[in-house]
């Protein structure tokens, strides 16, 4: 059997696409072939951007609004998305935030956001394209989790939970769904973005993450090559892994 990277013929749906590495990942999967589904929360010109980027590049791709922190707004978004391109093949849990807190600072408002948005909209994307994926014979997803879902940090108590949460749950599923349907998850290192920039951040925190054996940050483009290496074919052996650019700021 060949293989490659090509997604040609297929329709990928990613979560939080307007920027950062869901952009980068968008941007890619339209250049592989694929036709893709830019979900954004409230970033209509970011999203239009990344569209008309796609469709600069001669590919088809369509943006959709949605909270998918929201039990309700992620299965619309999901329902949308299959009226207008009829099957999802690949689904991207890419949405996420990011917050810096002492953890007896954090409130119970602070924590519900993060497992919400990091941990929950991953349970509630899968949740609502499943079905499809099942009735459909075949589908990919890839999670974005986070190094420090491995590791855990100091002050990043909600979000480190949250990732770990999304490792837990990318196994889960990549067992009761395989083989079928193939769950696998990337936890990358920090990356510049603007979520994470060196300018934003505490001289603590600058040193801990350059502090690696690359010491640099990594790039949204790096994270989008490896969510296109398992949405592909070339990685058709690979069911509940982690993989983890990163600098080597893990070392399994």
């Amino acid at each position: 059997m060949s293989v490659s990277l090509s997604l040609a013929g297929q329709t990928a749906l990613i979560t939080g696409a307007a920027t950062g590495i869901g952009r980068a990942t968008a941007l890619l999967f339209a250049q592989a072939g694929a036709r893709v589904v830019v979900n954004h929360w409230n970033q209509p010109e970011d999203a239009a951007a990344v569209v008309h980027a796609i469709e600069a590049l001669g590919g088809q791709a369509l943006a959709i609004s949605a909270d998918v922190s929201d039990p309700v707004d992620a299965k619309r978004l999901v329902m949308e998305a299959l009226q207008s391109v009829g099957h999802i093949h690949v689904l991207v849990n890419n949405a996420g935030i990011l917050q810096e807190k002492p953890f007896l600072d954090t409130t119970d408002a602070d924590w519900q956001r993060m497992i919400a948005t990091d941990l929950g909209s991953v349970f509630l994307m899968c949740r609502a394209v499943l079905p499809g994926m099942v009735a459909q014979g075949s589908g990919v997803i890839v999670n974005i989790a986070s190094d420090l879902g491995i590791t855990g940090r100091a002050q990043f108590a909600p979000y480190c939970t949250a990732k770990a949460g999304v490792i837990g749950l990318t196994k889960s599923l990549a067992q009761e769904f395989a083989p079928t349907i193939r769950v696998n998850a990337i936890a990358p290192g920090a990356v510049a973005t603007a979520m994470v920039s060196l300018e934003q951040m505490s001289p603590e925190w600058m040193e801990k993450e350059l502090d690696i054996p690359l010491h640099r940050l990594g790039e949204a483009q790096e994270i989008a090559a490896t969510a296109l290496f398992l949405a592909s074919d070339l990685s058709r052996f690979y069911c509940g892994q982690v993989l983890g650019p990163n600098g080597g700021s893990v070392m399994p």
